[in-house]
C-alpha cells in the first residue's frame, strides 16, 4: 500500500512537472507588438513578431514591445525670442521601430516615455521658441511646428523611435503681452479706416477737380463761340435752347414776333 502510495505521488509529480514544463515552453504575442527575448535574463538581440512561439521552458522568457503608434503630450514653459514667456502644450505621435526593440529595452527599458521621450519633447520646444518672438510664435505657427518635428526625429530616431506627427495644442502668453496684441490691432484697424477715409476724400476731391475743369472748359468754349460769332448771335442760341416752341397767344403792338428759323434759299 505504501509503494502504490509512493509510485502514485511521483507520477503525479512528474505530470505536474511535464504539464508545468508544457505550459512554458510557448507563448503569443498580440498584435500591434514584439517580443524581446531574454536567456537567463539576458537581452539576446533575437525579437519575436506577433502570433504563437516556442521557448526553453523557465529559461528563456519574452517581453513583450509596444510597436504602435501612441500619444505623448507635455506641457512645458519657456522663453520667446524677445523674451516672453510662453506656455506650451504639445504633442507627439510615435512609434518603436519592431528591429531595434530590443536594443531600446536593454539600453533605456520599457519606461522609455518618461525616461527619454518626455525630456526630449521638453527640450525641443523650448529651443525652437527661443528662434521666434512671441508675435511669429502666433503668425509662424506651421514653421515653429515643423522645427519641432525634426529636433524630435534627430533626437529620437538614433534610438528607435519615429515621430509620426507633432501638433501644437496650445500657446498661451502672458496678459500684458495679450493686452499688447489687442490693442495694436485696434490701432491697425483703426489706420485701415484712416486710410480709406482719406481715399474716399481723395476720390471725392478728384471728382470735384474733374467736374470744374469740365466747366472751366465749357465757358472756354463758349467765351470763344461769342467771340467768334458776335454777342447776338450767342443770346440768340441760348434763346432757341430755352424755347418750349410755343408761340405767345398775344402780342403787343409793334412787338417783334418770336424767332422762327428760316431755311435759306427756301421759295
Amino acid at each position: 500500500m505504501n509503494k502504490f502510495s509512493f509510485a502514485g505521488a511521483v507520477g503525479v509529480f512528474i505530470a505536474f512537472v511535464v504539464l508545468w514544463a508544457a505550459f512554458g515552453s510557448w507563448g503569443t504575442i498580440t498584435a500591434g507588438h514584439r517580443g524581446v527575448v531574454l536567456d537567463m535574463g539576458r537581452v539576446t538581440g533575437e525579437i519575436k513578431s506577433e502570433g504563437f512561439y516556442m521557448k526553453m521552458p523557465y529559461v528563456t522568457s519574452v517581453i513583450p514591445m509596444d510597436v504602435r503608434v501612441q500619444k505623448e503630450e507635455v506641457e512645458t514653459q519657456a522663453a520667446s525670442k524677445d523674451l516672453q514667456t510662453v506656455n506650451a502644450r504639445v504633442s507627439l505621435n510615435l512609434s518603436v521601430l519592431p528591429d531595434k526593440c530590443a536594443w531600446l529595452y536593454q539600453t533605456i527599458g520599457k519606461d522609455y516615455l518618461t525616461t527619454i521621450v518626455s525630456p526630449s519633447m521638453q527640450e525641443s520646444i523650448k529651443a525652437e521658441i527661443a528662434k521666434y518672438t512671441a508675435e511669429e510664435l502666433i503668425t509662424k505657427r506651421e514653421a515653429v511646428r515643423k522645427g519641432i518635428a525634426e529636433l524630435l526625429s534627430a533626437k529620437l530616431s538614433p534610438i528607435g523611435i519615429r515621430t509620426e506627427a507633432v501638433n501644437i495644442v496650445n500657446f498661451e502668453f502672458s496678459r500684458s503681452f495679450n493686452e499688447a496684441i489687442e490693442a495694436k490691432v485696434t490701432a491697425e484697424q483703426s489706420a485701415l479706416a484712416a486710410k480709406n477715409k482719406l481715399a474716399q476724400v481723395q476720390y471725392e476731391a478728384d471728382q470735384s477737380v474733374a467736374k470744374a475743369k469740365g466747366e472751366a472748359e465749357a465757358i472756354t468754349i463758349q467765351s470763344k463761340a461769342i467771340q467768334e460769332q458776335g454777342g447776338a448771335a450767342y443770346i440768340q442760341l441760348k434763346a432757341i435752347e430755352k424755347w418750349d416752341g410755343k408761340l405767345p397767344l398775344y402780342n403787343t403792338p409793334n412787338a417783334p414776333l418770336p424767332f422762327v428759323p428760316v431755311p435759306t434759299g427756301a421759295q
